[in-house]
C-alpha cells in the first residue's frame, strides 16, 4: 500500500511542477514498473489514485494522460463577524452532532475524528496491552496533578517542532484538548467576561464559553490568513477583552495557518492591551509542510499564552489525553485541573510516552501528512465535481477539515435532516460560531478519504445540496 501511495504521490508532484503536462501521455505502466523496481500492479494502483485525485485518465489501449488541470473553486468570503460581544447559543444542534455514537450505520463526515486504522498505531495498542498486563498498581493509580512525569517530558521535546523552548515542569496533562481549553478559560476568566475569538471557531470552546457564562467577541477572519488584526485592536480598544483565543496553525475549521508576522503583532497587541492568549495548537503538528508552522507560545516571553493541545488528533481521541502549556497562570490552571478531573488516567499516559520514546510517533506524524494532503485534493475535487457552480471551499493547510460554503439563505440544518434518510451526517456551520451564524456552510472531514464509500456519500451530499436549492429557487 506505501508503495503505490508514494508512487502516486510522486508523479501528481510531477504534474503540479509541470513537467507533464496537461494533455500528456504518461509513462507506461511497464516504463514504470522497471524505472522505480515495482510491480505492475503497484503501479496501476498508483495511477487508479491518480485517476480518483483527478490528475489523470486511462485511455484504451493508450495509456494514461495528464488531465486539463481543473480550476480551484473560490475561497470561502472573509467573515462579517458582528463587532459585539454575544451569548453562546447552539447548543442543541452540537448536541446532535456529538451524541451519535461511531459504531452506528450513519456515516458521519462531521466529527473531527483522525484515521485511527492505521497500521502506525499498531505499536500503540500493544503498549495498551502489555501495560494493562503488567501486575503493576501503578497504572490504576491516581498519579500526580500534573500528570505522568514520562509524557510530560516528551511533550517538552515535541514542542520544540514549534519553536518553544518548555520543561517538563512547565507543562500539565488534561483529559483531552478540550480540557485544556476549558481550564484555561476558566483560570482566566469570569462569569461575564469577554472573550475574542476568530470566526468560524471550534464549536467547543463556543459551548465552554456558554457553560461558564462567558461571551465571545468574533472576529472578521481570512481563509486563507486568519484573524483581522485591525478588527482585533478595535475591539481591543472598545471592549474589556480578557483573552484572545484562536487557532493559528491547521485552524479548525477553515484550515489556514496564520503567517509568523501576524502571530507576532498579534501577541504585540496582547501585550499592549494586557490581555491572555489561548492558543489551541491541536492540529499544527498536522501541516502539510515541515517544519511546521511556529506556535504563538515560541515568540511569548512573559509568560501570557496558554498553549493546548492533546493526541486526539495526531493519534486517537479515545486516548483523551491532552496537555497545557499555561504560562504565568500555571498555578491557576492546576486548581481548575483539580476542581475539573482531578487526575487525568495514568494508563494511556505511558503508552503514549513509550511510543514517543521508542521514536514511533514521528514516522506516524509522516505518514498521517502525507495521507491527509491527498484526502485534501480528493476532497475538493469531489466537492467542485458534485456540489452545485459557485460552490466556496477552503484551502486547508494541515489538518482534514473542509469548510464548504453555499450561497446565503441555504440551511445546513435542513440539509442534516434530509441526509438522514441516507444515513449521513454532516457538520452544520452555525455551531462554529456563537451568534448562530454560517447556516449557509458545512464541515467535511476528509481524513478517511480513502474509503471507497467517501466519494458515493459526498456525491450524495451535493446532489442533495443541488435539490434544496432547486426547490427554494
Amino acid at each position: 500500500m506505501t508503495l503505490y501511495l508514494n508512487l502516486a504521490e510522486e508523479l501528481a508532484a510531477r504534474i503540479e511542477q509541470g513537467l507533464f503536462r496537461p494533455g500528456e501521455r504518461l509513462p507506461s505502466v511497464r516504463t514504470l514498473s522497471q524505472e522505480h523496481g515495482v510491480s505492475l500492479s503497484t503501479v496501476q494502483q498508483a495511477y487508479r489514485q491518480l485517476e480518483d485525485q483527478g490528475l489523470a485518465t486511462p485511455r484504451p489501449k493508450s495509456g494514461y494522460f495528464v488531465n486539463q488541470l481543473r480550476q480551484q473553486p473560490e475561497l470561502p468570503q472573509i467573515s462579517r463577524a458582528p463587532q459585539r460581544p454575544v451569548e453562546v447559543s447552539q447548543w442543541e444542534q452540537v448536541l446532535e452532532l456529538v451524541s451519535e455514537p461511531p459504531s452506528s450505520d450513519v456515516l458521519q463526515l462531521s466529527r473531527g475524528i483522525p484515521d485511527i486504522d492505521v497500521h502506525t498505531l499498531k505499536p500503540l495498542l500493544r503498549s495498551l496491552s502489555r501495560l494493562s498486563r503488567r501486575q503493576s498498581l501503578r497504572e490504576l493509580s491516581y498519579g500526580a496533578v500534573e500528570g505522568e512525569i514520562s509524557l510530560r517530558q516528551e511533550v517538552a521535546r515535541l514542542t520544540l517542532d514549534s519553536g518553544c523552548q518548555l520543561a517538563a515542569e512547565d507543562i500539565v496533562i488534561t483529559t483531552g484538548c478540550h480540557e485544556a481549553l476549558s481550564a484555561a478559560l476558566r483560570a482566566i476568566c469570569q462569569p461575564g467576561d469577554i472573550v475574542a475569538v476568530d470566526s468560524p471557531s471550534f464549536h467547543g470552546v463556543m459551548q465552554a464559553l456558554k457553560g461558564f457564562g462567558m461571551k465571545a467577541l468574533e472576529l472578521p477572519t481570512d481563509p486563507l490568513t486568519g484573524i483581522s488584526l485591525e478588527a482585533l485592536e478595535m475591539a481591543l480598544e472598545q471592549w474589556p477583552i480578557k483573552a484572545i483565543q484562536l487557532t493559528p496553525s491547521c485552524n479548525n475549521p477553515l484550515g489556514y495557518v496564520m503567517p509568523e508576522a501576524n502571530k507576532r503583532a498579534l501577541l504585540a497587541l496582547a501585550q499592549r492591551f494586557d490581555v491572555a492568549i489561548i492558543e489551541d495548537d491541536i492540529y499544527g503538528d498536522l501541516a502539510y509542510h515541515y517544519p511546521r508552522p511556529r506556535s504563538i507560545k515560541s515568540f511569548d516571553e512573559d509568560g501570557r499564552v496558554l498553549l493546548c493541545s492533546s493526541f486526539s488528533k495526531t493519534l486517537a481521541p479515545g486516548l483523551r489525553i491532552g496537555w497545557i502549556a499555561p504560562g504565568r497562570y500555571l498555578q491557576q490552571v492546576l486548581h481548575m485541573k483539580y476542581m475539573g478531573t482531578g487526575m487525568s488516567a495514568q494508563l494511556p499516559q505511558l503508552a503514549i510516552a513509550e511510543f514517543i520514546r521508542d521514536g514511533l510517533y514521528q514516522p506516524h506524524l509522516r505518514q498521517m501528512r502525507k495521507q491527509y494532503a491527498r484526502g485534501r485534493e480528493q476532497m475538493i475535487g469531489w466537492v467542485s465535481r458534485y456540489f452545485p457552480p459557485g460552490t466556496r471551499v477552503s484551502q486547508p493547510q494541515g489538518g482534514f477539515m473542509l469548510w464548504v460554503e453555499m450561497p446565503q439563505g441555504f440551511d445546513s440544518l435542513r440539509l442534516n435532516r434530509r441526509l438522514a434518510a441516507s444515513k449521513l451526517q454532516v457538520a452544520p456551520g452555525s455551531i462554529f460560531s456563537a451568534a448562530g451564524k454560517y447556516r449557509n456552510c458545512i464541515r467535511l472531514n476528509f481524513a478517511c478519504s480513502h474509503q471507497p464509500s467517501m466519494e458515493a456519500a459526498i456525491r450524495q451530499v451535493g446532489e442533495t445540496v443541488t435539490l434544496l436549492l432547486a426547490e427554494d429557487a
